[in-house]
């Protein structure tokens, strides 16, 4: 496959799955929860509070990996692997772009103080169970 037909399969991953599993570095240990996430081609946004224990966990080790894909049975779904860096955004243009009604139950709104982003920028990608061939990776 050539990076360009990978590269379309990766953002097709991308643009079937929401959800996926976001791991942070915490005492040199992974922590992982699962997340929503939206893209800008391969960057990456994931809503959270200013105030959450990811945030501390990411000013101090910006290293992040995410999991994505399985939306159906799982069992033949590709998926990605994505190893990357993530930083803090809080710009009132990407909260207004990216604000959803069902946010509320966290904050007060698109302009509230501690709605900010995760902004994760890949190093690399991997497409995982693409019918049955080996790993495959995007060059970036």
């Amino acid at each position: 496959m050539s990076q360009n037909q990978l590269k379309e399969k990766v953002l097709n991953v991308i643009g079937d799955s929401k959800i996926g599993v976001l791991s942070s570095v915490e005492n040199n240990k992974p922590h992982s929860r699962y997340m929503t996430f939206f893209n800008d081609e391969l960057t990456f946004y994931t809503p959270t509070s200013a105030k959450t224990e990811k945030i501390d966990e990411i000013e101090k080790n910006h290293n992040v990996h995410i999991l994505i894909g399985y939306e159906n049975e799982g069992l033949g779904d590709s998926y990605l692997e994505i190893s990357g860096t993530s930083i803090i955004n809080d710009s009132q243009e990407l909260k207004d772009k990216l604000w959803n009604k069902s946010f509320e139950q966290w904050f007060e709104g698109p302009k509230d103080p501690n709605y900010v982003f995760l902004q994760i920028k890949p190093e690399s990608i991997r497409l995982m169970n693409n019918n049955g061939e080996p790993p495959q990776e995007l060059s970036l």
